[in-house]
């Protein structure tokens, strides 16, 4: 690690922070810092500014009440020097973020980052060379926004033992399905009202196939329950095949379709599940009023109860909301001489694969309209030892229908039964099968 040279204002020493990214979250970084300087400068008790600020290019026109000379297309240089005291990440995306990071750690410098994509997928070797060099990792803005919730997991839970997270971490998913729900639309229209709005990406891929809710269910799974999870380890759904059919047949059940992130600790305290997908629960479930964009989590523990924590998923100001706070803490450390939570992954639980996970579906059936069919669909699910709930009946000749859910099951009985319903001569299709949650 390199030694950092005296300075001759010791007692009034002013923390340094490299900027890499200057779009949408990382101008409202500088633009906050800039503009509270003072309010930091008092609650960390030391002056902090910025000392540059890593673009891909200089010539884009940004209005930012910072000094133009701040900004540099040398992100390795900015990192590499020898007065940066902490390092705010919010470029995304693996490489060339985790090089810099390292180089930075390496150099001393605390880091702050909301890459869940690089948490995600080789978060111990960040925590690993935050330990080797004595500096803070900290990564609120990965998951929610500004939601605080990860410090909670992290530092006033810790004391505890969480048994279950589940929640809706992805804002463009849920302002989808929300619009399915309110207004009858299908997929394809509610996701054009989405990109139109801004929720969406040009190419919402990450968003609508789970990728997103997985790396975040990655590090939640990871502080719950003090285990190392990748997104590999994250079952993944996401919502491209739920019709407007799944959203009125919810609404009937008295239910509403949902994106979760479900993260459990197995009853024997052994293994945990981490899986993101589509799943009906109550109208009366806390996450079920959650509307829009917004994202909230619920969180089981055994002293604590249950929590839930809402508001703002995404977003300029609301993420740089969660990455300032953790400037704050980064930065009285670095004046305090201390540090930070460091990783707790003591545990080292077994990930299970989801067909261990227990869970009940929902499924609808097109079927003949024949004496014996509704006796012929319950036999197979008894051949698989998965009990039913319920079961209803409507339409006559071609519009013949079975709607399905079951009691709780392990998954992998569940998905058998399903694969053995789409042989059966009388089933002309099985139109949906969605799991359930929250009773």
């Amino acid at each position: 690690m390199r030694e950092r040279p005296p300075r001759a204002d010791a007692p009034e020493r002013v923390l340094r922070v490299a900027l890499l990214g200057c779009g949408v979250v990382g101008s409202e970084v500088a633009r906050i810092m800039t503009e509270s300087a003072q309010d930091l400068a008092a609650r960390i008790g030391a002056p902090v500014e910025l000392a540059g600020i890593a673009v891909r290019r200089l010539s884009k026109v940004r209005d930012l009440p910072v000094d133009p000379s701040l900004f540099t297309t040398d992100a390795q240089a900015l990192v590499k020097r020898d007065d940066i005291d902490v390092v705010i990440e919010v470029i995304g995306g693996i490489e060339p973020a985790r090089s810099l990071l390292l180089t930075a750690m390496e150099g001393g410098a605390s880091v702050v980052t909301a890459n869940k994509a690089l948490l995600a997928e080789d978060g111990a070797t960040l925590h690993a060379a935050a330990e080797k060099y004595g500096v803070d990792l900290y990564y609120e803005a990965s998951v929610a926004g500004a939601i605080p919730l990860l410090r909670p997991l992290r530092e006033s839970l810790a004391g505890d033992k969480v048994t279950r997270v589940v929640g809706i971490v992805n804002g463009t998913t849920n302002f989808i399905l929300d619009r399915m729900d309110s207004t009858g639309a299908g997929f394809a229209e509610a996701l054009d009202e989405a990109t139109a709005l801004g929720y969406a990406e040009a190419d919402p891929t990450a968003d609508i196939e789970g990728f997103d809710a997985a790396a975040k269910a990655a590090i939640l799974s990871g502080l719950a329950f003090h285990t190392r999870v990748t997104a590999a380890d994250v079952h993944r759904e996401g919502i491209t095949e739920v019709t407007a059919a799944d959203v009125a047949s919810a609404r009937e059940m008295g239910s509403v379709v949902k994106l979760l992130a479900i993260c459990e600790l197995d009853a024997s305290g052994e293994s945990i599940t981490a899986r993101v997908h589509p799943a009906m629960i109550p109208r009366t479930h806390p996450l079920a009023g959650v509307r829009e964009a917004y994202n909230a989590v619920f969180v089981e523990s055994e002293a604590a109860g249950q929590l839930m924590f809402y508001g703002r998923g995404a977003g300029g100001a609301p993420t740089a909301s969660a990455v300032l706070g953790d400037l704050v803490a980064v930065c009285r450390n670095k004046v305090s001489g201390g540090r930070g939570p460091r990783e707790s992954a003591y545990a080292n639980l077994t990930v299970k694969p989801i067909g261990e996970a227990r869970t009940r579906y929902h499924v609808s059936l097109d079927v003949a309209d024949k004496a014996g069919v509704l006796a012929a669909v319950a036999g197979v699910f008894a051949e698989q030892d998965v009990s039913i709930q319920t079961v209803r009946q409507s339409g006559r000749g071609a519009d013949a229908q079975l709607v399905v859910v079951t009691h709780t099951a392990p998954d992998a009985a569940l998905a058998a039964t399903v694969a053995r319903l789409r042989t059966m001569e009388y089933v002309r299709d099985v139109s949906s099968v969605m799991r359930v949650e929250g009773e």
